[in-house]
């Protein structure tokens, strides 16, 4: 494969059949045997492109996306002002995903980056997100200096599951040392 160059930009009504088509994709490979099959099997693009659509119009600025020239979206993002009150961050991440085929390339650490810095501009200095413990990409979090904040149950599908927060409390210093590690031979995402 070609060297890629990946840009993480805002995304725009266009993108929402392509957010929808990697949310699907990512789901069912990563939650296949982990999630109930009728829910992973149930899962619609079209339903899907709908509501990244109305979530673009509606917060613009929050929505990134990942793109090669050639490739076209690689993976996408959201963030906002934090849902859960028992955390004590800022900020949320509320998705993050990379195209199965392109996971491991940096490209999640490219947008994860570029969400912090989104809520960075929205006032936010602290950030968390929740990951489902059985996700096997939750300890890339843990590799850009995440830490477990939370855990808490929940319900998909019918099925009662567990899932951990991480939290990064000082955003500024996050993205200081993701620059400089970025920076230095061999220290790629693995």
């Amino acid at each position: 494969m070609n060297a890629m160059m990946v840009r993480v930009r805002q995304a725009t009504m266009q993108d929402a059949a392509s957010i929808a088509r990697i949310d699907v994709e990512t789901w069912r490979a990563t939650y296949a045997g982990v999630l109930p099959d009728r829910l992973l099997i149930g899962l619609s693009e079209g339903r899907r492109a709908a509501n990244w659509a109305s979530e673009i119009s509606r917060h613009p600025a929050d929505v990134l996306v990942a793109e090669d020239e050639r490739q076209g979206i690689l993976g996408f993002g959201n963030c906002g002002a934090q849902r859960d009150s028992r955390i004590d961050y800022g900020g949320e991440i509320y998705t993050l995903y990379v195209s199965p085929d392109f996971q491991g390339l940096g490209i999640g650490r490219q947008l994860l980056l570029g969400l912090f810095s989104r809520l960075l501009r929205a006032g936010h200095n602290s950030a968390a997100l929740w990951v489902l413990r059985n996700n096997p990409s939750r300890y890339f979090y843990e590799r850009v200096g995440g830490t477990l904040a939370l855990r808490k149950s929940m319900t998909l599908g019918g099925q009662s599951v567990e899932a951990v927060a991480y939290g990064w409390l000082d955003l500024p210093t996050v993205l200081h040392q993701q620059a400089r590690t970025a920076n230095r031979p061999g220290e790629e995402e693995r």
